[in-house]
């Protein structure tokens, strides 16, 4: 890799493709009996792809473009150094500034794409002020709401290969590119849904610590393309070279799926969930917001001893104490400012006098407070609270750990217990329905059906949009009230089986959603 401004490094995602790589891929693609016309590398950098291609395609024109002209003046005095001339273009173009279905169009067909593009996010290179990002980055169309979020955070590469994709809808080509596989597969989805004439895709599973000395779960993307043709499903296989598939996904009612057996197995099961799942109160200042307690006094993260007034203080549990079922051993307590987003806070002044001067002490890192959910907000506001976040009992799930664990929440010295923002959760209203909740998403029918569009590599595998795809309605007719009434009756002998039973036929007359059950138990 050149030596270059470690920033400027971060800012265009450069991890330059080791030669042996890419001469190992190129002749990869070779043997599989690809014929080309034409090479384009669109972020060629020193042109380890270019001149791998000149190695295995010596017939075919080959094309090199990159935004740095460092790069590209290596790359020249490489090709320079060859003892034959090869058919080689070399341009400095800024990707985002290219008009790519026109450059794509004008190319002599098969086509190959080629390469190695950023692996970097749009919100990664805004932290660094830069400038080397698409004009628009909301690339999904999300709602207000998901963007502010963080939802239309997105990697570079993927707006990249969408963008080169849907150039070459229509036409005799291939591309083959080194991306993360989260982003491979959020491409995948989109061609299919914008039913670009793909013919076959796979993904072949590359080792990025062993060639770029980065941990993250890294493939060859391979899209083949040919007009009027279409293909809903692709093959994960180990590596290049090994016939072993080890995973096929595919694009099945509009909607991206983990494991095709499954999901035709159970996808039965899939319709609008009759709750609301929850996401737990999102705060952004963890080391003033959260405290932990020890010998029954409470610090902040900065280590400092903290009394306050427990008007606002409620128990909480993270994530790691969802995937570790710590949910009985609280130590952490959460200052919750409201009630409901967007609730006037000077109030806590006379309430909770010490609470105010408190979150007065720390205002600086309040205020500092990145997220667009905050502003013209009232002072020292949280997001991600309702009526639901006061629930006495819940059941909930962490979503960023590789395991469906559902667990059963219950008040903690009388007080309801909240969740981060890491987590999800069901409400419940009496301890009996929240029971019968675990019960349901921990069967084995439950779990198998949200496995089947899990992928568990994913940054949060767990998602609000995965957990309201199980239609509990569905779900209670498949396992049967009697055979869920059994299973009650052996694990939680203090419900009775009639309160157990009337929350199930009121469930199953689908009318739960929003809908808070009476104190049964």
């Amino acid at each position: 890799m050149s030596q270059r401004n470690p920033t400027k490094k971060k800012e265009f995602g450069d991890f330059q493709t080791p030669i042996y790589l890419a001469n190992k891929i190129v002749s990869f693609l070779k043997q599989s009996g690809l014929a080309v016309s034409t090479i384009l590398e669109p972020t060629c950098g020193t042109g380890s792809f270019v001149l791998a291609s000149l190695n295995h395609f010596p017939d075919a024109r080959i094309i090199g473009m990159d935004i740095n002209e460092l790069y590209l003046q290596i790359l020249e005095r490489k090709i320079n150094e060859l003892d034959n001339q090869p058919k080689v273009t070399i341009e400095k173009q800024n990707f985002f500034e290219v008009d790519w279905q026109a450059v794509l169009g004008s190319l002599k067909k098969p086509l190959l794409i080629i390469g190695n593009p950023p692996w970097v996010t749009s919100s990664e290179i805004g932290l660094l002020n830069g400038s080397n990002l698409p004009q628009k980055s909301n690339i999904h169309d999300f709602s207000g709401f998901d963007s502010k979020t963080g939802k239309s955070n997105f990697d570079i590469s993927e707006w990249m290969l969408i963008t080169l994709l849907s150039g070459l809808n229509g036409f005799n080509a291939t591309l083959a590119m080194l991306c993360k596989l989260s982003v491979a597969r959020k491409v995948f989805r989109f061609v299919n849904k914008e039913q670009i004439s793909i013919t076959s895709s796979d993904i072949y599973l590359i080792d990025a610590k062993k060639y770029f000395n980065v941990t993250v779960d890294a493939c060859l993307f391979v899209c083949k393309l040919q007009p009027f043709s279409h293909n809903y499903t692709c093959k994960i296989h180990e590596n290049l070279h090994s016939n072993k598939i080890i995973q096929e996904i595919g694009y099945i009612n509009q909607q991206l799926v983990a494991n095709i057996p499954l999901y035709k197995k159970l996808n039965h099961l899939h319709g609008e969930s009759i709750h609301t799942w929850r996401s737990g109160i999102k705060h952004d200042c963890v080391k003033v917001m959260e405290l932990r307690e020890k010998n029954n006094k409470l610090y902040n993260g900065f280590g400092e001893l903290v009394s306050i007034e427990d008007t606002y203080l409620y128990p909480m549990l993270k994530g790691s104490d969802l995937a570790n079922n710590r949910v009985n051993n609280i130590s952490r307590w959460m200052l919750v400012t409201q009630t409901k987003i967007g609730e006037k806070t000077a109030s806590i002044k006379e309430k909770a006098p010490k609470t105010w001067e408190y979150l007065e002490k720390y205002s600086d890192e309040l205020n500092q407070r990145a997220s667009t959910v905050y502003q013209n907000k009232p002072k020292y506001s949280i997001f991600g609270v309702g009526d639901y976040s006061f629930s006495l009992w819940k059941i909930g799930i962490a979503g960023l750990y590789k395991q469906l664990d559902f667990r059963l929440i219950k008040p903690f010295n009388g007080k309801p217990v909240v969740l981060d923002d890491t987590c999800y959760f069901l409400p419940a209203n009496s301890l009996a329905e929240a029971i019968i909740l675990h019960v349901l998403y921990n069967h084995k029918l439950a779990v198998d059906f949200y496995k089947s569009f899990i992928f568990w590599d994913s940054k949060r595998p767990i998602t609000k949009g995965l957990l309201k795809k199980l239609d509990l309605v569905k779900l209670i007719e498949e396992i049967k009230v009697a055979t869920i009434l059994k299973i009650i009756e052996r694990e939680y002998p203090e419900i009775a089986s009639d309160t157990a039973e009337f929350i199930l036929n009121k469930f199953l007359r689908g009318n739960q959603k929003d809908e808070l059950l009476i104190n049964y138990f």
